[in-house]
């Protein structure tokens, strides 16, 4: 047995270099704080902010900026809410009755009655069916 002798060189398993999110992690700064490493932060200029990675405005955003053009929804002309409203009143009724009649929501001849409500053609034929009167004059 005296033929052989040991080999004592020594043997170094390395672990793998942190990934950058594991550098990020905050046991991982902690730790490099306790053993003396050199830690760097770097403040970014849109961090915490809901800004696009290109912060410049770009040329759709200015010309919605330059747009002048006051755009608006149509809304129930107040000769057809008369109308409407004349017409229910003369069968006795109320929006709710009405509505119920029509299959639509309360809420929806009230903003007919009270003009708040975007035309809708089919509602409007609806209407005229059930209060029996033509709402919708020339155009």
């Amino acid at each position: 047995m005296s033929g052989f002798t040991q080999d004592w060189e020594p043997v170094v398993i390395r672990k793998k270099a942190p990934t950058s999110a594991a550098k990020k992690d905050e046991k991982a700064v902690n730790a490099a704080r306790r053993a003396g490493a050199e830690i760097e932060t770097v403040k970014k200029s849109t961090a915490g902010t809901n800004k696009a990675a290109s912060s410049g405005t770009s040329l759709n955003t200015r010309k919605l900026d330059e747009e002048t053009e006051v755009l608006a929804h149509e809304r129930v002309p107040s000769e057809l809410k008369k109308n409407i409203m004349q017409a229910r009143l003369d069968k006795k009724m109320t929006q709710s009755q009405l509505a119920q009649l029509i299959n639509e929501k309360p809420q929806i001849v009230q903003e007919y009655e009270s003009g708040k409500a975007i035309p809708n053609q089919q509602i409007i034929t609806k209407l005229e069916r059930v209060l029996g009167v033509k709402l919708r004059g020339k155009k």
